[in-house]
């Protein structure tokens, strides 16, 4: 969730070089983008940390599709995908908006990396477990003033990521789904490995009554989903997912991040019909 996320006005901010506005359609595919999924190379599985692969797929995501519906839908949606043989694509990716939730991806991963010299207390259980699987806010605040102001910087650069700005209220730091993507797409491997397997089950239990967008898509037999959330309180005013997908020595991060839906359940269903489409025909 995201406290007061409807009183940050627009949450977009351009690219640099470039306005937050809508592609014209027709324009949001480069071809060399598209063909670099053509051949999905793959890593090893979440456990152990992966290892490159020669295995591939001929399988690319429908990103015209997904353009397409989102065009048709209120609000403005941003998509990154990114594959561990070096694949990218993505419609507005480089854009940052208030992370909501999304942050305690980073949370959890900072928490565990701190603790990697010793095994895990009930109390770090007590604080990880929630924030992950319930996306308690209480709890983030606790590990996020425990690890320190200007952590999450330092933790963004480990990650990979780019254009990510902390905040004082850490619901409101700012990231692109071009960032969630390099994240998730080895989000196991930064965890210690003592605490990878509990990480990652944090991430593929999230409870039944969050688990909208992605967790409403059914995938095909054999994929694993980790994934996080965030949302505007309720409001709508951003609806965001991040997810790593796992099939043996195959992998695919993907990041929706939406602002402006009317209303939670209308941002939930956008996201659920993004996803639908950009995953058409993964085997």
């Amino acid at each position: 969730m995201l406290a007061h996320a409807d009183t940050c006005g627009s949450p977009w901010e351009p690219a640099q070089g470039h306005r937050p506005r809508r592609a014209p359609r027709g324009r949001r595919l480069l071809p060399a983008a598209i063909g670099a999924f053509l051949a999905l190379a793959g890593t090893a599985t979440v456990l152990p940390p992966p290892t490159a692969s020669a295995a591939t797929a001929a399988w690319r995501p429908d990103l015209r599709a997904a353009s397409a519906f989102a065009d048709d839908r209120a609000g403005t949606t941003r998509i990154s995908i990114r594959t561990s043989g070096g694949a990218a694509l993505g419609l507005r990716e480089y854009a940052r908006a208030p992370s909501a939730s999304l942050v305690k991806a980073m949370l959890l991963v900072g928490w565990l990396r701190r603790a990697a010299d010793r095994p895990l207390t009930a109390g770090d259980r007590r604080l990880l477990d929630p924030m992950v699987r319930r996306s308690d806010d209480v709890t983030a605040t606790v590990l996020r003033d425990r690890l320190g102001q200007g952590a999450l910087v330092r933790l963004s650069r480990a990650f990979g990521m780019r254009r990510f700005e902390e905040r004082p209220v850490w619901g409101l730091s700012r990231s692109s789904p071009a960032d969630q993507t390099r994240f998730f797409l080895r989000i196991d491997r930064l965890m210690p490995a003592r605490h990878r397997a509990y990480g990652m089950r944090l991430l593929a239990t999230v409870v039944a009554a969050q688990r909208w967008g992605i967790g409403r898509v059914a995938l095909p037999a054999g994929w694993r989903l980790y994934f996080k959330g965030g949302w505007g309180s309720g409001t709508g005013a951003v609806e965001h997912q991040s997810v790593l997908l796992v099939r043996g020595n195959r992998r695919v991060a993907l990041s929706v991040m939406i602002a402006g839906s009317p209303s939670h359940g209308y941002g939930k269903e956008t996201l659920r019909g993004t996803f639908v489409r950009l995953l058409h025909g993964l085997r």
